[in-house]
């Protein structure tokens, strides 16, 4: 009996991470596959001079649960019948999204998401991930 197969798909809140989301939904209804939403958070780097830096507690994984909540909320029809499951993890960048590669059949991400650099044709996260990943990538771009 073989297990169901997984894809992961990257959300940061933004117009292409919920393409991609939309992407991998659409191949997950094919496949017979389960999907798994992953975000990661990070603690800011912060320059202050006292060094008193006060400590976020959860604020920083909690805007990462409504990040994915609003995403899935998006995409309840097009979701409807396919195992869902989400992963909050602390990490920066493409880190998390490498690491949950390792129990992935595929990665889908979007091509840019909240970066400064509107010029890129494709995030260094996504050019990360590509590079990197444990499991076969697709990048989404724009429609």
């Amino acid at each position: 009996m073989n297990a169901q197969k997984k894809i992961l798909v990257g959300i940061d809140g933004s117009d292409n991470s919920l393409r991609a989301l939309r992407w991998a939904l659409a191949e997950a209804r094919m496949r017979g596959d389960a999907v798994e939403l992953v975000h990661g958070w990070h603690f800011p780097y912060v320059a202050d001079p006292t060094g008193m830096v006060p400590y976020p507690g959860t604020a920083l994984e909690d805007c990462g649960q409504a990040i994915v909540a609003d995403a899935l909320k998006a995409v309840a029809a097009e979701a409807e019948g396919i195992a869902i499951s989400t992963r909050i993890e602390q990490g920066a960048g493409a880190s998390p999204l490498i690491e949950a590669s390792r129990g992935a059949d595929l990665l889908v991400i979007g091509r840019r998401g909240h970066g400064g650099f509107l010029t890129l044709v494709m995030g260094s996260v996504a050019q990360q991930v590509a590079a990197h990943a444990h499991c076969p990538v697709v990048v989404v771009g724009p429609d």
